[in-house]
């Protein structure tokens, strides 16, 4: 088991790993719309925040060898459930063709500013 640490995505505010592998799959800790150079909240709308998120979740598994065409699993916390459309739509243009699993969580209480959180399950190595 090692921990997985990447310039490319949001320093941890707390006593964890951007991600962990173990056993051949990574998983990444949540993800926030955190631009990793500034360490601040991406302005913009819903979209915006969730294209930030998700890049952070494809940077960390970028670092453990692994990428999104290799997620198993992606949960996605929503502030509203009204934000669910305009997430979908950045999650099948950075996605493509591939459809991990997926839950949703509306209602989250999320960092001030976050409309957005992503956490990702993947499987690392050969492809």
């Amino acid at each position: 088991m090692h921990p997985v640490t990447t310039d490319q995505a949001p320093r941890p505010a707390g006593h964890y790993a951007q991600g962990m592998v173990h056993a051949g799959i990574v998983y990444v800790s949540g993800q926030l719309p955190i631009d990793p150079a500034t360490g601040e909240v991406v302005a913009g709308d819903i979209a915006v925040q969730a294209d930030r998120t998700l890049r952070n979740v494809a940077a960390v598994l970028e670092a453990a060898g692994s990428g999104l065409d290799r997620v198993l699993m992606l949960s996605v916390f929503v502030v509203s459930r009204d934000d669910w459309p305009a997430v979908n739509v950045v999650c099948e243009r950075l996605f493509g063709a591939h459809r991990p699993a997926r839950a949703v969580v509306g209602g989250a209480d999320l960092k001030a500013g976050c409309r957005v959180e992503m956490v990702a399950t993947a499987v690392v190595g050969d492809r």
